[in-house]
């Protein structure tokens, strides 16, 4: 197995919402979304954060055989086998779609109805008997310590301790973790603060045989709010993809030891982008890295869980939100009904911050602190299509003016789409021009020679 599959992203750092209705929603129409199956490799780590409590939901993007699969993670202490669990996939799979980047569409109407277009941005068993003796024993001369062993669905969990890193990594290779190569600096630096390491393999005997392995959570707490990334970065083949589903009841989440920048957001871009949103999305998240020297962390979404603007998919219920660890819903009386109580679905107090991460030992040599903030502002990464309307431009005076605004909007869609991806601007309208998204597919003088000035046309003594 290649570590970067769970270790390049999903290295737990255990060391260290109400209803806000928009005042004005837009119309838009939600056409594609940018979900993670974009990435190859991507790994997913959902974190609930509430004061120093913290639950964490690592899903492994893993395909091969499940005896080949293996989780080295370091974390702060020990954990009891009540604070381990394994969640169903369909957890992460529904935040990714949830707070995926999103295109949206709307077609023009007649101008000549007087129609004012306008928008508002409202904007996841150890080995029992004389073989486990064997092993402690095994380990114990290498310096390692097996501190706690745990069954716990389809894995097999073990609690490490050790005097050296150099220890540890043998031990863990002889019983087929297959640690890198030169991860020793990494491992000893964790070693040196105290830090002990959770490992987990699939039990083939508790193994339903299915094609993927279910998400494993750890409840925990502590004061830090970080995660170790850089045990994902040795020896690893190029960048680090991770995305980070952060839930908390205050608002957004934030690192603190690295930039966090939102994505360029709310542009229009041109119609045969629909075609091509998946290459769109990867070339424009390509392009920001570079921007950014590949040092920074970027939001792509940060929203109220209750509802959505448009719905790239329905906000999580509060069994979901539950099932992932929030665990404040029913905490002070919140299950109670309160004054003015209406029967039906009841607003979860739930914020939700998407992080995507593109990383390797050179761009980030340290693991990811964050910090909870109390921006609860509303964002989606959301890039627009607008249909024009093709009637008769010399219909009425509007229509021409609208036209004349028409192939200024295009120019601009080309520029905003050069801008956010560096593809070509000349080949980008080139294209545009191909679709019929250009001047010359506007049949009339778009300077007629009987135009007044403004000013002669503003009290009608033209």
């Amino acid at each position: 197995m290649k570590l970067r599959h769970l270790l390049g992203a999903a290295t737990l750092g255990l060391a260290s919402l109400g209803l806000s209705a928009p005042a004005n929603a837009f119309c838009g129409f939600f056409v594609a979304k940018a979900d993670t199956d974009l990435f190859n490799d991507a790994s997913k780590v959902a974190l609930v954060r509430d004061g120093e409590r913290t639950v964490i939901t690592m899903a492994s993007d893993y395909r091969g055989e499940p005896s080949e699969f293996a989780m080295v993670i370091p974390v702060v202490d020990v954990p009891e086998r009540e604070q381990i669990n394994v969640a169903n996939p369909g957890l992460i799979e529904h935040l990714d779609e949830y707070t995926a980047p999103r295109l949206v569409e709307y077609h023009d109407e007649d101008p000549c109805n007087r129609i004012q277009y306008r928008e508002t941005l409202a904007m996841a068993a150890p080995q029992a008997g004389a073989a486990m003796d064997a092993m402690a024993e095994e380990a114990e001369e290498l310096g390692v310590t097996i501190e706690a062993e745990y069954e716990v669905g389809e894995y097999d969990i073990l609690i490490l301790s050790a005097e050296e890193s150099d220890g540890l990594i043998t031990w863990l290779n002889q019983n087929g973790y297959r640690i890198p190569d030169g991860a020793e600096e990494v491992v000893g630096s964790y070693l040196k603060q105290g830090m002990k390491f959770f490992v987990a393999k699939v039990n083939l005997e508790r193994h339903d045989g299915a094609g993927f392995l279910r998400p494993i959570q750890v409840a925990y707490e502590d004061e830090d709010f970080m995660l170790p990334i850089r045990l994902g970065t040795v020896n690893a083949e190029g960048k680090q993809e991770l995305f980070i589903f952060a839930m908390t009841r205050k608002g957004r989440v934030e690192t603190t030891n690295y930039k966090t920048v939102k994505l360029p957001s709310n542009m229009d871009v041109p119609i045969f982008v629909k075609d091509e949103f998946g290459d769109f999305y990867k070339d424009m998240f390509a392009h920001q890295v570079e921007k950014e020297n590949g040092k920074a962390v970027f939001m792509e979404y940060a929203w109220d869980m209750s509802w959505c603007d448009p719905c790239a998919a329905e906000p999580l219920s509060r069994s979901e939100l539950q099932e992932l660890g929030v665990m404040w819903l029913d905490e002070g009386g919140q299950d109670q009904p309160q004054p003015g109580f209406r029967p039906g679905p009841q607003p979860v107090d739930v914020f939700v911050t998407r992080l995507h991460v593109r990383y390797d030992a050179k761009t980030f040599p340290q693991d990811l602190t964050f910090q909870v903030t109390g921006d609860r502002d509303n964002y989606q990464g959301r890039y627009v299509l607008r249909h024009p309307w093709r009637g008769d431009f010399n219909k009425c005076e509007e229509a021409r003016d609208y036209a004349d605004e028409l192939v200024s909007r295009w120019d601009q869609e080309a520029e905003n789409l050069a801008k956010l991806t560096g593809w070509d601007e000349a080949e980008i309208k080139e294209k545009m021009a191909a679709g019929g998204y250009s001047e010359a597919a506007i049949n009339i003088d778009l300077e007629p020679k009987d135009k007044k000035p403004w000013w002669q046309r503003l009290w009608g003594n033209g």
